[in-house]
């Protein structure tokens, strides 16, 4: 199969979706894989280790859209790149389609087979190719915040672990799945007062498994996050409902009851958001806005300022799930792994994500109606 990877267009976006490791890996397999020029730049990859690697280098990312017949990116293809999508070529990448219409009809219309990162899911519910990236973006969140605190910035002046003689600063963490953990464990490291809320008892034992008395956890719900927000000094958003739009947890009466220079990073907005106050999707290049006083941070691909480590852990993982389609052919690989099934968002012409369609209010269509296989 022929194999192309586009250089990334979004703002600030340095990840590449396929390393020379993995052109190796492939070209071994019989494949053909084709690279934008410079696509690997940011991650630290130069044309030269993946022309080593077997690769072939093109110009533009025209000459790599018309000759693959499977696509690899990171981030979802942006109005620019509609044009280079074609029937029945398939695109493996982060899609995130519950928040994206125009895209979804685009998709539609073209035919095209796209399988989301973030919709691949195993039977224990683990998300595999997005659990990587919580990781990367919990991690930042804090540090995010750490220098949002900071006067320069327009935050409290709030040193988050403090010193001898003055208290550290307070962190909320809205969520307590593989973000919400990865922040705590920077959050605690700096010294932090660290508490945690979700819907769901368990995560909240498994945290207090991890952290002991380190952190505080509470059940969330509305009479909590009020008490909670009031008093916070950073606010991370950690809540993700596979395929759906995220709810708004965070209300806009909360956000105003917080104190000046407060900040809040909302990690969900590849989903929309948790937070009300957050109307829309900010770049690594301005990343922040301000409302009631309060610092929102709205960057829908935190992990692209760290590209090399982030690229590296994705690819570790899609390789796998990549190696499987193009070895077996789309339709085997779906039929055998009932995972990546779940992973396919359009297929013919047809939406077939439930969770993208009732946020979409668009018509869904089960997988195996069109494959003619129980998925």
């Amino acid at each position: 199969m022929i194999i192309g990877v586009p250089k990334e267009i979004k703002i600030k976006e340095d990840r590449v979706a396929i390393t020379p490791q993995n052109v190796n890996t492939l070209i071994k397999s019989g494949h053909k894989v084709i690279i934008e020029k410079s696509a690997g730049i940011g991650s630290g990859f130069s044309d030269d280790e993946y022309k080593q690697a077997g690769a072939i280098i093109k110009d533009n990312a025209e000459d790599v859209y018309k000759e693959a017949e499977i696509i690899v990116k990171v981030k979802e293809p942006l109005p620019s790149e509609y044009k280079y999508l074609r029937k029945n070529q398939i695109l493996f990448t982060y899609l995130h389609l519950a928040i994206k219409e125009e895209l979804t009809k685009e998709l539609l219309a073209k035919k095209v087979i796209s399988i989301a990162y973030e919709s691949i899911q195993t039977e224990d519910n683990t998300l595999p190719l997005l659990t990587p990236m919580s990781e990367v973006a919990g991690k930042m969140s804090i540090q995010i915040a750490a220098n949002l605190l900071e006067n320069r910035n327009g935050g409290k002046g709030i040193l988050l672990g403090g010193i001898a003689g003055v208290g550290a600063g307070k962190v909320l963490i809205v969520g307590a799945g593989h973000v919400g953990i990865n922040a705590a464990k920077i959050a605690v490291g700096m010294g932090a007062d660290v508490t945690i809320t979700d819907i769901d008892i368990n995560k909240l034992r498994h945290a207090d498994n991890i952290f002991g008395s380190k952190i505080k956890t509470y059940i969330s719900n509305e009479f909590n996050l009020k008490l909670l927000t009031k008093t916070a000094d950073v606010v991370i958003g950690a809540v993700l409902i596979p395929g759906h739009k995220a709810p708004h947890i965070i209300t806009e009466e909360m956000v105003k009851n917080m104190e000046k220079g407060s900040v809040i990073v909302d990690v969900s907005i590849d989903q929309g958001g948790i937070v009300e106050t957050i109307d829309r999707v900010q770049t690594i290049d301005n990343p922040t806005f301000e409302k009631y006083g309060v610092i929102h941070y709205s960057v829908s691909n935190i992990p692209g300022s760290v590209a090399r480590t982030a690229t590296i852990a994705l690819t570790n993982e899609t390789i796998k799930y990549l190696s499987d389609i193009v070895n077996k052919g789309v339709i085997e690989a779906i039929k055998n792994d009932s995972s990546l099934a779940k992973g396919v968002n359009t297929f013919n012409g047809k939406l077939t994500n439930q969770g993208a369609a009732n946020s979409l209010n668009m018509e869904y269509t089960e997988l195996s109606s069109l494959i003619g296989f129980n998925v």
